[in-house]
């Protein structure tokens, strides 16, 4: 008998503008969710996901096409995103339990 797989169940959505000042997503929009899945659509991102602030040259990349998912609301709470040059990004996200 084949297994059905369960993931998570998305009920909330943002569209977050990463500019030159480090930016968290919207704590009023993730509430209490467990999984987040980000999309970077626009420019390139550095993000970090210990709560301290990303700069242009430090933190992780995310470039355009790019998804990060992360999985507990202590990753949601602490992510924060810069932009890497000089263009404003669009990530889109999703959170879910």
């Amino acid at each position: 008998m084949p297994k059905t797989l369960r993931g998570p169940e998305y009920t909330a959505y943002e569209s977050v503008t990463v500019s030159s000042t480090s930016k968290a997503l919207t704590s009023g929009t993730y509430d209490l969710q467990h999984h987040a899945f980000i999309t970077c659509e626009t420019a390139t991102v550095r993000f970090r996901l210990d709560g301290t602030a990303p700069t242009s040259s430090v933190g992780h990349l995310l470039d355009p096409g790019d998804i990060l998912k992360l999985d507990s609301p202590a990753q949601i709470a602490n992510v924060r995103f810069i932009r890497r040059d000089g263009v404003d990004a669009t990530l889109r996200v999703n959170y879910g339990t």
